[in-house]
């Protein structure tokens, strides 16, 4: 079984019921969820004339193949009505592979690691909390330590209170 980790984002109506509704297909359509971080709110990265967004990392283990996974999470992107228009742009869900065990796939459609993991600091406090001590395949340093070196100082809030 291989670790596979994931972020899911959600910027557009009622962001928290999107995630969860993610959260149950992922777990009942690709595999079973095995740890989920907390949620927490940024603002938008990249595209920032839009809502703030609501993030949580979560992790898998499966023996699924990459690009099958990355199927899945386009019809699950799909079902939870996300249209793909400008880069970067508001949606009811986004779902990233962030890191697949230590695999290492340069695609058109698929990079893992992800890119820019460790730039992202909405990316790395989730991912941190559920993931400390896993070393990116390429980087050779853990989540934690990526995280302490970060230079993105986007506000990353915990939510506490969400219902």
């Amino acid at each position: 079984m291989t670790d596979i980790f994931l972020l899911l984002g959600s910027n557009l109506g009622n962001r928290i019921k999107y995630l969860e509704k993610a959260v149950d297909l992922i777990d009942t359509s690709i595999s079973r969820v095995v740890s989920k971080s907390s949620y927490y709110e940024t603002s938008a990265w990249g595209n920032t004339d839009q809502p703030d967004f609501i993030n949580q990392a979560i992790s898998l283990q499966s023996n699924i193949l990459p690009m099958k996974l990355l199927e899945s999470i386009w019809s699950i992107e799909s079902n939870l009505e996300r249209s793909r228009g400008s880069k970067w742009g508001a949606r009811t869900i986004d779902i990233d592979i962030l890191l697949y065990g230590s695999a290492i796939i340069n695609m058109p459609d698929l990079n893992i690691p992800h890119k820019l993991l460790q730039e992202r600091r909405f990316v790395l406090v989730p991912l941190n909390e559920i993931a400390p001590d896993f070393k990116h395949p390429l980087l050779n340093k853990t989540v934690k330590e990526l995280l302490h070196q970060l230079t993105d100082d986007l506000s990353v809030k915990k939510l506490e209170n969400y219902y």
